[in-house]
């Protein structure tokens, strides 16, 4: 057996019972009786009608029985270790003063220094390479593809040779 709601009053319709209200874009309304239904098409609003059930539940009315079945759980709370530190350590360390925290800090940081100190000690000094050039010196303009440098005194003398060479070349074809 299925049971309605009634669209209006929020009442429950049974089988064979109740109107059935269809509006123009196809919504369905369902109301208990006629009284809900002109109600309804006289555009009044439920919630402010004290007998339906949309304003008992906005005015808090008949749920005095429900809340008194109703038992809530409350949560306890528990103190547990983690993982590398007990329950006596975790206590320790809340109930350090802010003295406290700054000398082992401070503590901290010497024996840090220390053993860093030990360990550069430690390491073999053979691995320092020497000063020594791999390649002959190149500009980093030059690495980048850009003009490379040359001596003023080569270039002349290339062209003093390319210039001779010319001359004779002339002069060859000129004698022919």
């Amino acid at each position: 057996m299925k049971v309605e709601i009634d669209s209006f009053s929020g009442y429950k319709i049974y089988p064979s019972k109740g109107r059935l209200f269809v509006r123009g874009d196809s919504k369905v309304f369902r109301f208990a009786n006629g009284k809900n239904e002109s109600l309804f098409l006289q555009r009044k609003n439920p919630r402010k009608i004290a007998w339906t059930q949309v304003y008992r539940r906005m005015h808090k009315k008949g749920l005095a029985e429900e809340a008194s079945k109703k038992r809530t759980r409350r949560t306890v709370k528990h103190q547990r270790g983690i993982v590398g530190a007990d329950l006596a350590a975790i206590a320790a360390r809340r109930n350090q003063t802010e003295i406290d925290r700054t000398k082992a800090r401070q503590a901290a940081i010497a024996r840090a220094k220390a053993e860093k100190k030990d360990k550069e000690s430690k390491k073999d000094k053979t691995k320092v390479r020497p000063n020594v050039p791999s390649g002959p010196k190149v500009s980093k303009q030059q690495m980048k593809g850009g003009k490379a440098v040359v001596d003023r005194s080569v270039v002349l003398s290339v062209g003093v040779f390319l210039f001779s060479l010319c001359i004779t070349r002339t002069r060859m074809s000129s004698c022919c």
